[in-house]
C-alpha cells in the first residue's frame, strides 16, 4: 500500500511549477530592441536640432529623451534576465531583476525631471529667442515615435511593473514632446519668452506626480512587500475556511519578479490529510483567486516552534 501511494506520488506533476511564468510573450525583445533604436536616432536628431534652435527646450528634451533610453535598456535586461532559468547559485532566476529595473526606472525619470524643472527656473531669469519653427517640426516627431513605442508597451503594462515603468516612461515622453509643440505655436505667434521655462516646469510635475507611485511599488515590492493588488487578510482568510485547516501561521506573500507571485505557509490541521488533494485545491485556488503562481505550502498538527507569528 504504502508503495503504491509513493507511486503515485511520483506521478503527480508539481501543480502549476511552469504555467506561465511570465505574462508577457517573448517578442518583447524585439519590441524593446526596436524602442531602443528608434529613441536613439530620435535623440542625435533632437540634439542637432536643439543646438541649430537655440532651443534650450529641445535640448533638454533630447537629454531627458537619452535618459529614457537607458531606462529601456535597463527594463530590457530585466526582462531578459527574468526570463533566465535558476540554477543552484540563483535558486529563483534573475527575476527580481525587474523589480530593481522598475525602481531603478522610476528614481532616474524623477531625477530627469528635477534636473529640467531646475533648467526651467534658471531659463525664467535669462529669456531666450528660439526657432519656433524648428522647434515644432523636432517636436511632432517626437510625439510619433513616442507615442508609438508606449503603444507598443500598453498592452502587458498591467500584468508587469517592468513594462508599466517602460509605458510611463515613453506616454512621459510624448507628453513633453506635445508640451514643446504648444510652446512652439504660441511662441511663434506672441514671442513670450517664458513660455518655454513654464511649458517645462508643468510638464516636468506631471511626470513626477505620475512615477511616484510605480517608485513607491517598485520600492514595496524590492523589499519584499506584499504586491498591492493582494490584500494578505483575504488570503488568509481563505486559507483558514478550508477543510481540516484549523490556523495559519507563517504566512508570507512576496514578488518573485515584477509580474509573478510567491506564497508560503504553514497550515495547523486537525489530522493530516491521506493524501495531497488538499495542497492541489489550494494552490489551484490561490493562482486563480489571488494571482499567485508559486505557492509553498507546509501541513503540520503542532505549529512549530520557529514560526513568526
Amino acid at each position: 500500500m504504502h508503495h503504491h501511494h509513493d507511486h503515485h506520488h511520483c506521478k503527480t506533476p508539481e501543480p502549476h511549477a511552469h504555467s506561465h511564468h511570465s505574462h508577457a510573450p517573448k517578442d518583447y525583445g524585439r519590441i524593446f530592441a526596436f524602442g531602443i533604436i528608434l529613441n536613439i536616432v530620435f535623440v542625435i536628431i533632437e540634439a542637432l536640432y536643439g543646438w541649430y534652435a537655440h532651443s534650450l527646450a529641445l535640448l533638454a528634451d533630447a537629454g531627458h529623451n537619452l535618459s529614457d533610453v537607458l531606462g529601456l535598456l535597463l527594463a530590457w535586461s530585466a526582462f531578459w534576465l527574468a526570463q533566465r532559468k535558476g540554477n543552484t547559485q540563483h535558486t529563483y532566476g534573475w527575476r527580481k531583476a525587474s523589480i530593481l529595473a522598475a525602481l531603478i526606472n522610476s528614481i532616474l525619470l524623477l531625477v530627469a525631471m528635477g534636473a529640467m524643472a531646475w533648467e526651467a527656473i534658471q531659463r525664467l531669469q535669462q529669456p531666450q529667442i528660439i526657432e519656433s519653427i524648428t522647434l515644432i517640426w523636432v517636436a511632432a516627431c517626437g510625439v510619433v515615435i513616442n507615442g508609438f513605442t508606449a503603444w507598443l508597451f500598453m498592452r502587458d503594462s498591467e500584468h508587469d511593473i517592468n513594462l508599466r515603468g517602460a509605458f510611463l516612461h515613453m506616454a512621459g515622453d510624448a507628453l513633453v514632446s506635445v508640451g514643446v509643440i504648444i510652446t512652439g505655436v504660441l511662441y511663434y505667434y506672441y514671442q513670450w519668452s517664458w513660455l518655454d521655462p513654464v511649458m517645462s516646469l508643468i510638464i516636468a510635475m506631471i511626470i513626477i506626480i505620475g512615477t511616484w507611485h510605480l517608485l513607491q511599488q517598485s520600492l514595496n515590492l524590492s523589499l519584499d512587500g506584499v504586491p498591492e493588488n493582494i490584500k494578505l487578510t483575504e488570503v488568509q482568510q481563505f486559507l483558514l475556511q478550508q477543510n481540516h485547516v484549523k490556523a495559519v501561521h507563517d504566512l508570507h506573500i512576496w514578488a518573485l519578479s515584477s509580474s509573478e507571485v510567491a506564497l508560503t505557509a504553514h497550515l495547523v490541521v486537525n489530522e493530516f490529510p491521506q493524501d495531497d488533494k488538499l495542497l492541489h485545491i489550494i494552490s489551484d485556488e490561490l493562482e486563480h483567486h489571488f494571482g499567485i503562481q508559486h505557492s509553498t505550502l507546509q501541513i503540520v498538527q503542532q505549529p512549530l516552534k520557529n514560526a513568526c507569528y
